[in-house]
């Protein structure tokens, strides 16, 4: 499965909040710097995400981004999907494929998509979180 560039920084830039568990607003500015993203396409993005509810945005000098959402609220399915769409098996007209042939062909692509689509919903942003080190005993 190949992401778009977009959708790595989406994803990327709702991770970071997620590990900040911060209900601070951190601005889009300091993203883009520890993310190494360019800012002004990443502004882009947030507010694709803000406009999704997978983000909240707060104005002004304090301002910034935080997680619309707990991260085990926000599946990797939806961050994909607010930035490119719902996922789905899309193939281009096959003119030398008899009907049976490509109704065949339709099928497995969008089981196979089914099958994604599902796998991609139950990650969460929780998920990927680095486990919190448990306190050692002695």
């Amino acid at each position: 499965m190949k992401l778009s560039r977009t959708v790595a920084y989406a994803l990327q830039a709702t991770l970071q909040l997620a590990q900040a568990n911060s209900h601070l607003p951190v601005p889009c500015s300091r993203l883009a710097t520890e993310g190494k993203m360019p800012e002004r396409f990443l502004l882009q993005i947030l507010r694709n995400l803000v406009a999704h509810g997978i983000l909240s945005s707060t104005r002004g000098v304090e301002g910034g981004y935080t997680l619309g959402r707990k991260p085990a609220e926000i599946s990797i399915l939806e961050v994909i999907e607010a930035i490119d769409g719902p996922l789905a098996a899309a193939m281009p007209v096959s003119e030398g494929l008899s009907d049976d042939l490509r109704g065949k062909l339709e099928a497995a692509l969008n089981a196979v998509t089914d099958a994604t689509r599902h796998q991609l919903g139950s990650v969460t942003l929780a998920h990927l979180l680095p486990a919190l080190d448990a306190p050692a005993t002695t």
